[in-house]
């Protein structure tokens, strides 16, 4: 093994890989979007890049989490020679904040603080040679990478990465034209330079039927469902015939505001408004049922309730709980000791990987907060298995320090099992993970990669995707599975467009034909 020689990178400390070494050479050419797949070294990259322009100024490595940044500011303290690494987010004093920036040769940072002190004229960015943007699909709209780059000076060289930038090829030029980025280098396993270090994931599909209290119960539900929706449609608020899903009664539910903020006050309005509300709780709670099990709408349910007891707000959970077909919901949801048969997949698979071999890791994917909550109760009695629970700071939840202690027991193997939300999707290395578990699919192309990512990094990796047969489960993997196809023939193409000197990015004043 060869490592990368460079007056300001530790001896010994990166490998040489020619792949990289071009990605560095690109980026110093032009400001360069990077997609390089999950744990194939787009931090590496960065930190190379770094190398070569500490010399010219300051570099700015901005991250969208704590843990992120975290990292971040681990790797480039221990690679860098001669570097003075800051890091800083928004639990610091601004006057804190500025000090750092004062001082160090490398800040890494959340974005939002910076984007803060930047429009509050706390300091600027003339002393930046060089700005790096992690998980750079984020650029968009208002987002906090967008008001940094709008600081930026010509001069500053502008680096993104990401894994996964989606399958929109007007939001991979937005995300272009946000943050300054002229040229898109693309690499994907299948590239000569890289194979040689992929590592293989075997991805399995696992169909389980749904037990009969679950169909009967869902079937309660859909009637329930059925009679609200047969009231939207004598309002003339929803089309006969149309398959009623989350995304049509979303649309439904924007036309039905917009009638309002245009001075619609009628009663067809409130109504519909009502009924949108009722249509969408049922919905999801017919996916709960579905792809999550019993305990998980045993909580919903009663968040209903509680909501239908309340003397205002609550109408249409009360509409709800009323409807005699609720009673029945309730009968089974009491004498019910079933599960979803997910759950026992779940634990026979864990079980299996941690007990497989000797520090084997596992994290387990879902959706909701109440099915993790459930998924750690339950594989805490798998033996074996030290199970750590990974979630977002809201409602309770971890704050970002604990999220950084959990992950460190999980990489020094404390813990062997993380079950978590999409706060462990995006970026955080976990290297050494045997598996990773889909509780569900996920519509998203981006977060399917990102999950399936945390695996396959040291050696061969599994992925375990669960499928509940003829439930809104195998919509969602059809559609991740489009998506992903096509991200990546839309890539290509502007991978060989850029290649070709034709460049796809346009610029915000420009009319697009797709536009009249």
């Amino acid at each position: 093994m060869t490592y990368v020689t460079h007056p300001r990178i530790a001896p010994g400390s990166v490998e040489e890989r020619r792949y990289q070494t071009s990605m560095v050479q690109g980026c110093m050419r032009n400001n360069t979007l990077l997609i390089l797949p999950t744990g194939l070294g787009k931090t590496v990259v960065a930190v190379r890049v770094a190398a070569e322009y500490l010399s010219s100024g300051k570099v700015l490595v901005l991250a969208p989490t704590k843990p992120l940044v975290d990292q971040h500011r681990e790797v480039f303290s221990r690679v860098l020679v001669d570097a003075r690494v800051g890091e800083m987010n928004g639990n610091m004093k601004p006057e804190t904040r500025a000090g750092i920036v004062e001082g160090c040769d490398v800040v890494v940072s959340t974005p939002q603080c910076v984007a803060n002190d930047l429009e509050a004229g706390r300091y600027g960015l003339s002393g930046v040679s060089l700005i790096i943007y992690d998980e750079a699909h984020r650029g968009v709209g208002n987002y906090a990478y967008v008001r940094v780059a709008g600081f930026c000076g010509k001069g500053t060289r502008c680096v993104g990465m990401t894994a996964s930038p989606g399958s929109d090829t007007s939001k991979i030029e937005e995300v272009c034209i946000n943050l300054h980025l002229r040229r898109i280098d693309i690499r994907s396993d299948e590239d000569p330079d890289v194979s040689p270090y992929i590592h293989y994931t075997f991805v399995n599909r696992i169909e389980v039927n749904l037990p009969q209290d679950i169909l009967d119960l869902t079937a309660l539900l859909r009637t329930m469902l059925d009679h609200f929706v047969s009231e939207m449609v004598g309002l003339g608020l929803v089309n006969p015939g149309w398959q009623i899903s989350t995304s049509y009664m979303l649309s439904v539910g924007q036309s039905l505001q917009g009638r309002l903020a245009r001075g619609e006050k009628t009663r067809i309005v409130y109504r519909g408004l009502a009924l949108h509300s009722i249509c969408i709780k049922l919905l999801h709670a017919v996916s709960l049922a579905e792809t999550q099990g019993l305990t998980p709408l045993r909580v919903y349910l009663e968040k209903i309730e509680a909501e239908a007891d309340q003397k205002e707000g609550g109408r249409s959970s009360r509409e709800i709980v009323n409807r005699p077909e609720y009673v029945g919901v309730r009968t089974i949801l009491q004498r019910s000791n079933v599960e979803h048969p997910k759950v026992s997949r779940v634990l026979s698979l864990v079980s299996r990987t941690v007990n497989g071999g000797e520090g084997s890791k596992v994290i387990v994917f879902a959706q909701y907060r109440d099915t993790c909550d459930m998924l750690t109760e339950k594989l805490s009695s798998v033996p074996g298995a030290r199970v750590g629970e990974l979630v977002g700071q809201s409602n309770g939840g971890l704050k970002q320090r604990e999220q950084v202690s959990l992950l460190d027991g999980f990489r020094r193997g404390d813990l062997n099992v993380i079950v978590s939300t999409s706060v462990g999707e995006e970026g955080l290395d976990v290297s050494s993970t045997d598996a990773v578990v889909f509780y569900e699919p996920v519509s998203s192309e981006i977060r399917t990669i990102q999950r399936r990512g945390r695996t396959g990094r040291k050696s061969d990796g599994e992925v375990y995707v669960l499928v509940a047969k003829g439930t809104l489960d195998e919509v969602l993997e059809r559609s991740s599975a489009e998506k992903e196809r096509a991200m990546r023939a839309r890539l290509e193409k502007l991978s060989d467009e850029l290649s070709r000197g034709v460049s796809p990015i346009v610029r915000k004043n420009q009319l697009r034909l797709d536009g009249f």
